[in-house]
């Protein structure tokens, strides 16, 4: 048997998707900036994906900037806001367990002469609210915290944190690393007090190498890329048509019946808790169950190191991560690990778990089934 539990590093694509994206590469192939017919119905494929998708999040279809994917969004939203509005002020605020392609920017940023600022988090993963009030200066001009942390599926409190920023400082612009989040929670981004989403199509059962921008129509915001002017100039480069139709059909998909898709994947997550807070030297990690996304697992196996057991697990068939999947493909001591105060000899025996759409229930008791045969005789090797 197989088993599929690393949908925080990316996720089967939709049979919708893969049909819509072939019509895209074979039928309507031509470049949507040509002025003639074929190019005009290219466009036509970007104005209905934009219009499907501002729908998702109830905003207006001039606010979707397509991208290549999370890393682009997250760099174009903090690097082409920070240089937009340096004149303000040259003070930016993030949290301390952020993906390497929001706190990588950051560290750019610095070497330009911004000033960074850390959040901490508490046991859970969560922003200490009353650090982020501190923190807010009349120089700070913007705030990015992701929505859903990939690690530990903690949840930010977004609308409580965008009620201190625009009550300290109005002119502050907040930024949400949405990737974990899309396609897990109505998303309502004005209502939300947010003015900038990042989304990636990879993990929302949509192609690998297409994302978008949420940009709020009264964001001041310069291009990190420069060519052809497409997309009002923010995002040049000819538009990978394949992408935006296959990101649309999933976005569509993971929104349709949304309460009884992510119910089951909310029941899966309790299940499989549960099931592993029954064996020994367990550890979950991150928010209580009920209260953290619902597609995510974060576990500790005390006496077992994580790469050992990713590929134990792996030989049996079955599929997880030991961290971020995306900022190396050799495991690390995780730094959000290390923010949430993991004990020092968990850090390294720490796997994450990850569920979606196509995840199954057998899947998940094949996968505490091998744990129970695989945690005894891994502990005994590392005793001798």
């Amino acid at each position: 048997m197989e088993a599929y539990l690393d949908n925080s590093a990316t996720t089967k694509v939709y049979s919708d998707v893969c049909d819509k994206m072939r019509e895209a590469m074979e039928v309507q192939y031509a470049n949507p900036s040509s002025l003639h017919i074929k190019g005009v119905e290219a466009e036509g494929y970007i104005k209905e994906a934009k219009e499907i998708i501002a729908n998702t999040l109830k905003v207006q279809e001039k606010e979707i900037f397509f991208t290549s994917g999370g890393t682009e969004s997250n760099n174009l939203a903090i690097i082409g806001t920070a240089l937009a509005n340096k004149r303000k002020g040259m003070h930016i605020i993030t949290s301390s367990i952020e993906h390497p392609s929001v706190s990588n920017p950051m560290e750019y940023l610095k070497e330009l002469g911004f000033s960074i600022t850390y959040l901490p988090v508490d046991k859970e993963g969560c922003v200490k609210l009353d650090k982020l009030e501190e923190a807010i200066t009349d120089k700070t001009i913007l705030i990015s915290i992701m929505h859903v942390n990939n690690e530990i599926g903690s949840v930010q409190p977004l609308e409580e944190i965008s009620k201190i920023i625009k009550k300290k400082n109005p002119n502050t612009l907040f930024h949400v690393d949405g990737i974990q989040g899309y396609g897990k929670y109505m998303i309502r981004p004005k209502k939300m007090g947010v003015d900038m989403y990042s989304v990636s199509g990879h993990k929302i059962h949509g192609p690998k190498g297409i994302g978008f921008l949420y940009v709020s129509e009264k964001v001041k915001i310069k291009p990190i890329l420069f060519g052809g002017e497409q997309q009002k100039g923010l995002r040049s480069g000819t538009e990978n048509i394949p992408g935006i139709v296959g990101l649309c059909v999933a976005a569509r998909k993971g929104y349709e019946n949304f309460d009884e898709k992510i119910n089951y994947v909310y029941e899966l997550r309790q299940y499989f808790v549960y099931q592993l807070e029954q064996m020994d030297g367990v550890t979950i990690n991150g928010m209580k169950q009920g209260e953290g996304a619902p597609h995510i697992v974060s576990a500790s196996f005390d006496g077992v190191r994580s790469e050992v057991l990713l590929h134990s697990l792996e030989d049996r068939g079955i599929y997880v991560s030991a961290g971020s999947a995306c900022s190396s493909n050799k495991p690390a001591i995780s730094s959000t690990l290390k923010s949430i105060g993991v004990k020092k000899e968990l850090l390294d025996s720490t796997i994450r778990f990850s569920f979606g759409h196509f995840t199954t229930k057998e899947e998940l008791e094949y996968t505490l089934q091998v744990l129970n045969e695989l945690l005894p005789m891994l502990r005994k090797y590392r005793r001798m």
